[in-house]
């Protein structure tokens, strides 16, 4: 392997990973602050590639960003209120949500499963009409992926830390005292999903805008590819404040892209992709609890040596 392959390989896992850390931020919010296992993140990925992409091939690739995210907004809101209004339990809520959706991609992309972008002009050929000449017109796209996800990120820490942010993370901790406090945390669970949805559909519109395509299955496993990052990045930044946990889950989905994008490179057949993500989520999630079980393991396996020693 040359120089210049490993650097593009690098180079492609920095742009997948930027956009999906987008993703891996909105699980963040619902999942780590708000304490919500949203399941719907699947669905509404794919909402926010057909939306934009559908925005993006009328002429309009700047409004395809907020049109995307705004649809992100109105799934979550669904999501939120079935959980808060209807009495549905959160995991059963999302897989409700991604269910339905299904249906409203294939009707936003006009009745079909795939939508082609090859002739639209997008927010990453704009940029590059913009970077032309200079040294970064070969890297329009990586500006572009940076761009926003150091947009959301300066977004999501300053709302965590105003008086909305602060009850939204109280509720994840605490939904009765918040209650007592003259809190409400429908609202706040309501706001928090929104939000969180809208950064997700914001990196599926990104994604197929950077692909120019858009498939139905765009945002199959994105739950657990997001789920693994979260994991990875939390493991890797520890535990500090907003903005380092925020630039740990960057971290995260760029070392899980790598990996993913170097099993692409060995040539491992598609269909064992889904179970290189599984193994990355195991590695993940066991990670941190092997490693506190370590050291009394590691007696275990001394004092059985003694023992066997003296025998």
């Amino acid at each position: 392997m040359t120089l210049g392959s490993v650097l593009l390989l690098g180079q492609t896992a920095l742009k997948l990973g930027l956009i999906c850390s987008l993703t891996v931020l909105a699980l963040f919010l619902s999942y780590s602050m708000l304490n919500v296992c949203d399941l719907s993140t699947d669905g509404c990925f794919t909402l926010g590639a057909a939306v934009g992409a559908a925005v993006a091939i009328s002429g309009h690739p700047f409004l395809s960003i907020i049109a995307a995210m705004a649809a992100g907004v109105c799934s979550g809101f669904v999501t939120a209120l079935l959980q808060t209004k209807l009495g549905v339990e959160s995991l059963l809520a999302g897989i409700i949500v991604n269910t339905g959706l299904y249906s409203i991609n294939i009707a936003v992309m006009g009745g079909s499963s795939l939508l082609n972008m090859n002739k639209t002009e997008t927010v990453f050929t704009m940029m590059k009409s913009v970077l032309s000449g200079t040294p970064l017109s070969g890297q329009f796209d990586l500006v572009v992926a940076g761009i926003a996800v150091v947009l959301v990120i300066a977004v999501l820490v300053l709302f965590l830390k105003t008086r909305l942010g602060l009850a939204i993370r109280a509720t994840g901790n605490n939904a009765d005292m918040v209650r007592s406090s003259s809190i409400n945390p429908v609202f706040t669970t309501i706001v928090g999903l929104c939000v969180s949805n809208s950064f997700t559909a914001l990196s599926g519109c990104l994604l197929a805008q950077s692909q120019k395509s858009v498939d139905i299955n765009i945002g199959t496993g994105m739950v657990t590819i997001a789920l693994a990052s979260l994991l990875i990045g939390g493991t890797v930044m520890g535990r500090g404040g907003i903005l380092i946990r925020a630039v740990g889950m960057v971290v995260g989905a760029f070392i899980f892209r790598l990996v993913y994008t170097v099993a692409l490179r060995l040539n491992m057949p598609a269909f064992m992709l889904k179970l290189v993500s599984s193994i990355i989520v195991v590695i993940a999630i066991s990670g941190p609890y092997l490693k506190k079980q370590w050291p009394q393991l590691k007696r275990r396996l001394s004092h059985r040596k003694g023992g066997d020693a003296a025998c």
